[in-house]
């Protein structure tokens, strides 16, 4: 069986590979750069998708149809005589 310690102490006392030498510096400097070239157009992009959801949101809202005005005073959660009350929904049957 190998020992541990034995086995992390060859791999310390190991030369390193010479390629890792300045890589993590090229790793953050493509990081970087590829933050940089895609800085622009998505956080524009954001701001007129949230305004458009808010604007539609809001013509949503003030605008509704005659259908949706009736169905939503006749399913009124709370309320005498609910149809969405759990005894009416386990109560239908064959």
């Amino acid at each position: 069986m190998m020992n541990i310690d034995d086995a992390l102490q060859r791999l310390a006392a190991a030369p390193t590979h010479p390629g890792l030498d300045g890589l993590e510096s090229a790793v953050f400097a493509r990081i970087e750069a590829e933050r940089d070239a895609r800085a622009g157009p998505p956080i524009r992009i954001g701001i007129i998708t949230a305004a458009a959801a808010a604007l539609l949101g809001t013509a949503g809202a003030v605008l509704p149809t005659g259908e949706a005005k009736a169905s939503a005073s006749a399913l009124a959660p709370f309320g005498a005589s609910s149809p969405l009350a759990p005894s009416t929904l386990l109560a239908t049957g064959p």
